[in-house]
């Protein structure tokens, strides 16, 4: 794996991948201390073609994009990609710039309670200039009967005294946000 660059600005830099890769109920190590916590599991679809369509979504920005973000970025999330998404309406988008901290194609591999899964996704980390601290991951997930999972883990807290004083309105846009992602995820997947 790269090391990513300089300017991530929170603790355990990349400790999503290791969370995601998990079952839920597994993922209890890593997170930081402090941090709001989002670990959602959904199965949006079975199979294959399932995954595939997931996958290709997920590296390719499509769930953000689905979920109404802007997006600048290069086409697929790689190690070190800088990405600045828009949250908002019109010239009301407010920019949040991550980089990508790690990133998995899709492959097989073995989870640590010995269940074998395919699995594909990424996690960015937020930068300076992000309202937050924090790192989201967005994974692909199928298990060896065919379910296809879609996993979102995050964590975050505010950034300055400006996102602290506004955190009732980020918490109100993160869970539309998180809302949007997982209409996303069965939307992309939802076909197969």
């Amino acid at each position: 794996m790269n090391t990513p660059r300089t300017g991530l600005n929170y603790p355990n830099i990349g400790v999503t991948r290791g969370i995601a890769v998990e079952s839920p109920n597994d993922s209890a190590a890593g997170w930081p201390a402090g941090f709001h916590r989002v670990d959602l599991d959904l199965q949006v679809g079975t199979g294959h073609a399932a995954f595939a369509a997931l996958a290709e979504g997920i590296m390719t920005w499509q769930i953000q994009r689905l979920a109404g973000l802007t997006v600048r970025a290069p086409d697929r999330a790689t190690v070190g990609a800088r990405v600045v998404s828009g949250f908002g309406v019109g010239a009301l988008r407010l920019p949040v710039p991550c980089e990508v901290v790690w990133a998995h194609e899709p492959a097989t591999m073995t989870r640590a309670d010995g269940m074998g899964i395919e699995f594909a996704g990424f996690g960015y980390g937020t930068l300076p200039g992000h309202p937050e601290l924090g790192e989201e991951a967005f994974a692909a997930i199928m298990t060896a009967s065919g379910a296809v999972h879609f996993r979102l883990v995050a964590f975050s807290k505010p950034g300055s005294l400006i996102a602290k004083l506004g955190s009732p309105v980020a918490a109100l846009a993160q869970r539309a946000v998180t809302r949007g992602y997982l209409n996303a995820a069965r939307s992309l997947a939802g076909g197969f």
